[in-house]
């Protein structure tokens, strides 16, 4: 079987990087490509995932998504046409590659864990044949969307499946100068980019700047992750912050770290799979999914940066982690192969209900 994985930003890489290994420890060739923004080429290259690099981010602008969308989906039709034809194109909120697939009439599955983006799932969810999401998002929040009749639904978090055979690498902390004797927290910038996030706003500012005194007068130390350019010439402009020029082990770091920040969605949930302790300064539309963590305690939502509790060494007590087996996402990716004609070595998958 053939199959076709596009990657659009970072976090996408690390969802889909144990559905390709996955896929080619049983025999299926797998080719990907992947969009030139955030981290997403270094992360390939430094999980070893062979790429082809096509298009790039054309900016936050309703008007400047819908230019890149076109462009990069008529770049990534003109490059499968130059391939054998594939069995199934896949993505995890990429609507390129499910649009591009619908022009070359190549079943496709989308896949997100965030139900309020909606222009880019009302392309994604109307055009691909399986829509695969948490067991959190009610299905009724993605019937307007298209995605009736269409919806594979897992238990947990993706982050429980794409880390489950994660262990956290302990020189990681050294190789950024950090000591571990000392309290460490990360930080993640806001997707401002996005159109679903509200930009950035005072909350986070302040955060930044009790982190700053906190490091000055209590040595603690801030390692903060910028998504993009300016972000990273803002936070690098710190006193005492760290922040990486390129690439990291971001999950070691997360494991080794007693306290993680972040206005995104992926990091926050990446802690809790680790059991660290974590706040979101998120100032969007809250998901199902961040809804039923903060209703677990295990996610604490942050509104007042006076709230914020500064770590100590050693931090309090963690969470246990929780792992599960990503050949249950495979399975529900590849689900719209399953029944008649399916190819030899696809697993059937079930539908949730």
């Amino acid at each position: 079987m053939r199959v076709w994985i596009d990657l659009t930003n970072s976090p996408h890489v690390l969802v889909m990087r144990p559905v390709i290994e996955r896929l080619r420890a049983e025999g299926h060739e797998v080719d990907v490509t992947a969009r030139d923004f955030a981290q997403t080429l270094e992360l390939c290259d430094r999980l070893g995932i062979e790429h082809t690099a096509i298009g790039h981010h054309r900016g936050g602008r309703l008007g400047a998504k819908a230019t890149g969308l076109a462009s990069r989906t008529a770049a990534l039709v003109r490059w499968a046409r130059r391939h054998h034809r594939f069995d199934i194109a896949l993505g995890h909120g990429s609507n390129d590659v499910t649009l591009a697939a619908a022009l070359l009439r190549i079943p496709s599955s989308t896949m997100f864990d965030y139900e309020w983006a909606a222009v880019q799932h009302n392309v994604n969810c109307r055009l691909a044949a399986a829509v695969v999401v948490p067991e959190a998002i009610p299905p009724e929040r993605l019937d307007r969307y298209g995605a009736a009749g269409k919806l594979r639904r897992y238990p947990g978090l993706k982050e429980e499946y794409y880390l489950s055979d994660f262990e956290p690498d302990p020189g990681v902390p050294a190789e950024l100068g950090l000591d571990v004797s000392r309290p460490i927290v990360v930080v993640r910038t806001p997707p401002e980019l996005a159109l679903y996030h509200r930009f950035e706003g005072d909350v986070f500012g302040a955060v930044i700047e009790r982190l700053r005194a906190a490091g000055e007068q209590d040595g603690l130390q801030t390692v903060a992750l910028p998504r993009v350019a300016a972000q990273r010439a803002q936070l690098a402009a710190i006193p005492g912050f760290v922040v990486p020029e390129r690439a990291i082990d971001a999950q070691s770091l997360i494991a080794a770290a007693e306290l993680v920040i972040s206005a995104g969605g992926t990091m926050n949930r990446e802690a809790v799979a680790l059991g660290t302790p974590v706040y979101t300064t998120f100032q969007g539309r809250l998901g199902a999914v961040d809804e039923q963590l903060i209703a677990q305690g295990r996610l604490r939502m942050l509104e007042d940066a006076a709230a914020l509790e500064i770590p100590t060494a050693g931090g309090g007590a963690r969470a246990p982690r929780v792992r599960r087996d990503p050949g249950a996402l495979v399975d529900l990716l590849l689900s719209p192969l399953s029944g008649a004609g399916r190819p030899a070595g696809v697993s059937a998958a079930t539908d949730a209900p």
